[in-house]
């Protein structure tokens, strides 16, 4: 029997469909994983000729997302923010702005009257420096903890977040892409088994069947069906059954713990950063609240003698009021200065980074899977019919190439 197959004459042609529906597979698979992804711009002509990957077409939509089904399970912006604690972020404000008290000083003076202010002896000078330093320590620690007590109404996370991804979606794809990297992976090359599976299936059917219409059939049925069932066992079940001595469950679902250690680092180094938060707490939608919250803050500072000593020493009595909101202005351009130190963000980030990552290895499976989730049900069925169109033209190329019909 064996050997009256192998003698067949067509006997090479039919063990290349097997292998033909595996790279089928393997192709409207991996394609299936770049179109989510790529490009990251729009391609084509709009709205019907072209192309954007589906993670970046909707970044603002996915970043909400992120958000709604992480992020607010994980913690209040109140929370995270003291997780941070203020009393570390004040001191660093206060030594950041001591630092450069001469500097920023001798900024707003030399806007007014440079002239006077530098030929102002060293002495008289030096005291309005002094009286600057003096006061910021308590003025800093009013201040934060000012904003921990509104962080909730100052700092829009969804807001935030949305807005970053979808300036970036460079980052949106690194994060949907680094969390879900074996998945991604497993796609692509199960696309090939599963293929394999149903061309040994498709070989006795087109035997019995020497249709034309098999081979592209069949093709159209491997494309979608392998993508079916690779999205299909990334996500299910979504709870551990018992099959004999086998633990099943789906792929992504098993590696809860990885992948939450590996979401709470990316998530505390590029998006919930302290100098994230305090951009939107000064830039975002209630900014103007806090810069009236710093001029607050700054007012015994100002009326205190700082301000007052400079003026009457420079301006006059007359220029005190002009040259008050000048150095109010200034407080709030430089707000952000303090921030841009790679190395506190880092040693805040960490503290958040922990809470985040123990928190999300407590979700239920359900809420778990939310995170990876979306990339693939976006447009899913989108990229199963072109993986199906992709595989009835390989059935196709198949027919008339290998077959000769």
């Amino acid at each position: 029997m064996l050997d009256t197959l192998i003698s067949h004459p067509d006997f090479w042609k039919y063990v290349s469909i097997p292998i033909g529906s595996g790279v089928i597979g393997w192709i409207t698979n991996w394609l299936a994983v770049q179109m989510t992804f790529a490009p990251k711009e729009f391609i084509g002509i709009r709205p019907f000729f072209g192309w954007q990957g589906i993670i970046p077409s909707k970044a603002e939509k996915m970043g909400r997302i992120v958000v709604e089904k992480t992020l607010e399970k994980l913690g209040s912006m109140d929370e995270f923010f003291r997780e941070m604690e203020p009393e570390k972020i004040a001191a660093h404000l206060t030594r950041s702005t001591q630092a450069r008290i001469e500097e920023y000083t001798d900024e707003v003076m030399a806007e007014r009257n440079a002239v006077l202010w530098e030929n102002l002896p060293q002495m008289v000078r030096k005291r309005v420096y002094n009286r600057a330093r003096r006061a910021i320590p308590q003025v800093m620690d009013n201040l934060i903890d000012d904003i921990g007590r509104n962080i909730e109404e100052l700092v829009d996370l969804k807001h935030m977040v949305a807005k970053q991804l979808s300036e970036d979606k460079a980052l949106l794809v690194r994060i949907f892409k680094e969390v879900g990297e074996p998945e991604f992976r497993f796609v692509i090359n199960s696309g090939f088994y599963f293929g394999l599976m149903f061309g040994l299936i498709q070989v006795p059917v087109f035997i019995f069947f020497p249709e034309n219409w098999v081979l592209p059939v069949f093709g159209f049925i491997v494309g979608i069906a392998t993508n079916w069932l690779a999205l299909n066992v990334i996500f299910s079940p979504l709870e551990p059954k018992k099959i004999g001595p086998f633990r099943i469950q789906g792929l992504f679902l098993r590696r809860q713990r990885d992948v939450a250690e590996q979401f709470a680092h990316i998530t505390t180094t590029e998006l919930m950063t302290l100098r994230n938060i305090m951009n939107q707490v000064l830039n975002g939608p209630h900014g103007e609240r806090t810069k009236l919250l710093i001029k607050k803050h700054l007012k015994p500072l100002l009326d205190g003698g700082v301000v007052r000593t400079a003026a009457q020493l420079t301006v006059g009595p007359g220029g005190y009021l002009d040259l008050k909101r000048a150095v109010e202005d200034k407080a709030v351009d430089m707000s952000l200065y303090p921030f841009e130190d790679a190395a506190f963000n880092k040693e805040r980030g960490a503290v958040v980074e922990k809470i985040l990552s123990d928190r999300m290895q407590e979700l239920s499976s359900e809420e778990f899977q939310d995170l990876l989730r979306p990339a693939f049900q976006e447009d899913e069925w989108t990229l199963i019919f072109v993986g199906g169109a992709l595989g009835a033209m390989a059935g196709l190329f198949q027919l008339v190439v290998v077959f000769g019909i």
